[in-house]
């Protein structure tokens, strides 16, 4: 059994679990917000709150990649109430690096409370203090509608659970002045997004992308007028500040419907949009860019076989899959080529610019592929090497029928991960790393 202690944090006191080496306080609340609103920070509380338990997630629509990963979600609750934070220590850190984690799903899926992304080998083993951010999803984060709010309110959340960060993690041995954002997937394609953001600037010094959906804006706005349009319809005049979470997830469906004519930029129809704060205007990116690169280190990658969910789920491939031997041969094809397109090449391009700015950057790819598995290296596959337990994993189809993974790689995955936060790309053995 765990002891219960005290922690003292801006705002007043909570109560964390002290077990197996670890400092674990859970479902912290970062900030609140009405519907469609900018967050504030929480107000001061009285007495001790308790934070052992973990904190809800976004109310959201089942994820599209269940099937690969498992249930995300297991033993979590939905509230819209969901700016939270779990911090994960050693007991005895002190002036520790910060590794804050941002979950992918595509801007509409996904906790970072959840079981699978429990830190605690990475915090015990990397000797680092890990932060896991949850903040609003879909239609209550990230494209609000018609008149309902502003856009990039998840973005927002993000920027201030960095400010939660930096005002509050050397009461667990974080060091503020050292923090490392790192995220996979929609959560990559956010700290991308925070690198670009003033407002972001100076809460964090490094960060490491994995199989980040980067170069998807062109034509997103037209695709959100689309979207807007179609929420707007499915409301039918009804306000949206006062529907039901149920009826808001319907006008959601109906958004992410509409974007589907986009291509692969429908495949992340949530997600920040360029030109509305705290985001710069298109034509600023570059110059952006080029400040970054100048204040962050950067760790970025993706997997062999990134986009095989993806292409397996496209319906041209899926009719094939009634001969399996077809339908296996269509994935490989598609997915090396769809890998390339949307997550090697744009990772390789922004790599570049990061040393045309005289940044310092580190690559790597993951290529382990477990036995008896169709879908290769596929995307998520290298995040049960960094989070979670055999146990929150078993229910994931992507690591094959035995439902294991190479332990000796997670540790030195782990260690790799760690390290960055401790060194930066100095702690790289080599300019492009191969995991598997």
């Amino acid at each position: 059994m765990g002891r219960v202690r005290e922690r003292h944090v801006r705002g007043g006191t909570i109560q964390v679990e002290h077990r197996d080496g670890l400092v674990r306080a859970r479902g912290v609340r970062y900030g609140t917000a009405k519907r469609f609103a900018v967050p504030e920070p929480p107000a001061g509380w009285s007495g001790v709150r308790d934070a052992t338990q973990p904190g809800p997630a976004c109310p959201q629509r089942p994820s599209r990649l269940s099937w690969v990963a498992g249930d995300v979600l297991e033993g979590l609750t939905t509230n819209e109430h969901c700016l939270v934070l779990s911090v994960t220590a050693p007991a005895d850190a002190h002036r520790l690096p910060v590794m804050v984690w941002f979950h992918g799903g595509a801007y509409v899926a996904g906790s970072g409370e959840s079981a699978k992304y429990d830190p605690g080998l990475l915090a015990r083993a990397g000797h680092v203090v890990v932060v896991n951010v949850s903040y609003r999803l879909g239609i209550f984060g990230y494209l609000v509608p018609p008149g309902a709010g502003e856009d990039n309110l998840g973005l927002r959340d993000q920027i201030l659970a960095l400010h939660w960060v930096r005002d509050n993690i050397a009461a667990f041995g974080g060091d503020p002045a050292n923090v490392t954002l790192f995220g996979q997937s929609a959560g990559a394609h956010s700290v991308m997004s925070l690198m670009l953001c003033e407002d972001a600037a100076g809460l964090f010094h490094r960060a490491i992308l994995q199989s980040a959906p980067l170069e998807l804006d062109d034509g997103r706005d037209d695709m959100a007028q689309q979207m807007g349009s179609a929420m707007a319809t499915s409301l039918a005049g009804a306000d949206p500040a006062e529907v039901s979470v149920e009826r808001l997830l319907v006008a959601e469906a109906a958004a992410v419907a509409a974007a589907q004519g986009f291509g692969l930029l429908g495949g992340l129809a949530f997600a920040p949009r360029l030109g509305r704060a705290p985001l710069p205007a298109p034509a600023d990116v570059p110059a952006a860019i080029a400040d970054a690169a100048g204040r962050i280190e950067l760790f970025i990658g993706y997997t062999k076989d990134d986009a095989a969910p993806f292409v397996a789920m496209d319906p041209r491939v899926a009719r094939l899959n009634r001969t399996p031997a077809l339908g296996r041969i269509a994935v490989r094809a598609g997915s090396r080529a769809m890998t390339k397109r949307a997550f090697g090449a744009p990772a390789e391009r922004l790599a570049a610019a990061w040393r045309k700015h005289g940044g310092r950057v580190g690559e790597y790819r993951f290529d382990w592929t477990p036995a008896g598995s169709p879908l290769g290296a596929c995307h998520c596959l290298e995040l049960p090497f960094l989070f979670g337990s055999p146990q929150a994993w078993s229910d994931a189809p992507m690591l094959g029928p035995t439902r294991s993974i190479d332990t000796q790689l997670a540790n030195e995955m782990r260690s790799q991960w760690a390290q960055f936060a401790h060194r930066g790309v100095e702690s790289l053995p080599e300019p492009v790393l191969r995991f598997g």
